[in-house]
């Protein structure tokens, strides 16, 4: 059976669905003020890994991914700018507009990493009835308090608060910096509503029995999980900096509002280390998708390399690293074209596979049996069936490789020879050029020390 850490219960706990056979899972989405960079990919890969051995283990999983398109402030003490509004000043356009075209590449680098689409994708600001609503219930119950500038949940109020991070509400007060908003009872309480302020300053904004405002971050997540998948639901997930506000405040304000559980289980995804650093826009290394084609790495080598670590340790990214990555993923598409047409998954080899999938998604371990496989001296046949099984969990994308021999038409290979040519001349307009003209007609070309590589486009898996 398949068994996860468990945030809450600080334990690897077997995966117990409420309902038998069906998995109702969580998991907090992006906010759509920017693009989403490789650190916040890497949580939506593993959490579509644990989605993909939910399925394998036989479950009907229900996932919703919420769109964050309003009420994330610069601060998540509940101070500064909205995320969206002062992206939208920054950029000159409106917030609305701002919002489309960033959920729309976050849905383009999610594809191109083979994350398989969620069963929802609810957005915040479709769903303001609801959070006013569960404001209102919270209201009625004794929860909440105004000030100038918004309503806010009382944690003081709220028994367990700070218990998914092991904290007490005095421990996760002591030494907090001074508090932008000296109304506040105390500095973990946090905004369910906030009032607009000025007024014509913000592009997104509506009526409540409080005031015209909007809501705040965290409403959302507990409003609309508890539409979408009822509450409580099986599994809740994020990144591991969720913990301490977001998933905290979540857990007080749905269990505050309606007497039971938010979630069962409560999975989280480590940081992603840049060249050893954490991500900052000061350091400049908040790589992107694109960041990552214009280095000439394909999303699913970044996929592979993300893969080789496990999700509840910090790994380090460096290029050299998702290089090495890539060269290895180019060598198991190699491998797995030449194969003949799959014919029976190999029983001994999928069960090592899920042993390690099924103990903490441990995914170092389940590459090693990939790697096994194509190592041993069965039927080739077989483990091309056996492969495409296990790549049913890690999404490597080797259902567009397998058995398919690569055929490169003569004027591909034509292009390509002209522009290794104009390379070695060091004709760099020229040979950039050339390439271009290969990538528009559906190809990637790689450049290695023995010469340059080509492949299909399909397994860049653009959408």
């Amino acid at each position: 059976m398949l068994r996860i850490w468990d945030t809450k219960k600080r334990s690897i706990e077997e995966v117990r669905p409420l309902q038998p056979g069906k998995v109702g899972f969580y998991a907090c989405g992006p906010t759509v003020y920017q693009r989403a960079h490789i650190g916040n990919l890497r949580a939506y890969v593993f959490e579509d890994v644990l989605k993909r051995a939910l399925m394998a283990n036989g479950y009907s999983v229900r996932h919703v991914v919420n769109i964050t398109d309003v009420g994330h402030l610069t601060d998540d003490a509940d101070a500064g700018e909205d995320k969206m509004e002062r992206a939208a000043k920054e950029e000159g356009k409106d917030a609305w507009d701002i919002s489309r075209e960033y959920t729309r590449l976050f849905l383009e680098d999610i594809a191109a990493l083979n994350i398989l689409l969620p069963d929802a994708l609810p957005k915040a600001t479709d769903h303001i009835d609801e959070q006013i609503e569960l404001v209102k219930t919270l209201e009625d119950k004794g929860f909440t308090y105004e000030t100038d500038d918004g309503v806010y949940f009382d944690t003081s109020k709220f028994a367990h608060y700070g218990s998914l991070g092991g904290q007490s509400l005095s421990e996760k007060q002591e030494g907090v910096r001074v508090e932008a908003n000296t109304q506040k009872r105390h500095p973990s309480d946090f905004a369910l509503w906030k009032f607009s302020g000025e007024k014509g300053k913000r592009h997104m904004e509506w009526d409540s029995p409080w005031g015209k405002g909007f809501p705040g971050w965290h409403a959302e997540c507990s409003a609309m999980s508890r539409k979408e998948l009822g509450q409580p639901f099986d599994i809740h997930a994020g990144g591991i900096d969720h913990i301490p506000v977001h998933h905290e405040n979540e857990i007080a304000q749905s269990e505050a509002a309606y007497g039971v559980p938010l979630a069962n289980m409560w999975f989280h995804v480590e940081f992603l280390l840049i060249e050893g650093q954490k991500m900052s826009k000061s350091l400049r290394n908040t790589f992107t998708i694109d960041d990552l084609r214009e280095h000439d790495i394909y999303p699913l080598a970044f996929r592979y390399f993300l893969l080789g670590s496990h999700y509840r340790k910090k790994q380090n990214f460096t290029w050299d690293a998702v290089q090495g990555a890539q060269i290895a993923l180019e060598k198991m598409y190699r491998v797995c074209r030449a194969f003949p047409n799959p014919r029976t998954v190999l029983v001994d080899a999928e069960s090592a596979f899920m042993d390690a999938i099924n103990d903490d998604l441990n995914t170092p371990e389940a590459l090693a049996s990939l790697h096994a496989l194509f190592d041993g001296d069965q039927n080739d046949a077989d483990k091309a069936a056996t492969a495409l099984a296990m790549d049913r969990v890690l999404g490597l994308g080797l259902d567009a490789v397998v058995s398919k021999p690569l055929f490169i038409p003569p004027d591909i290979k034509a292009l390509a020879d002209e522009r290794d040519k104009a390379r070695n001349k060091k004709q760099w307009d020229r040979s950039d050029a050339l390439r271009d003209e290969i990538e528009r007609k559906g190809w990637i070309l790689r450049d290695t020390a023995e010469g340059y590589l080509l492949e299909r486009a399909s397994i860049d898996r653009r959408s």
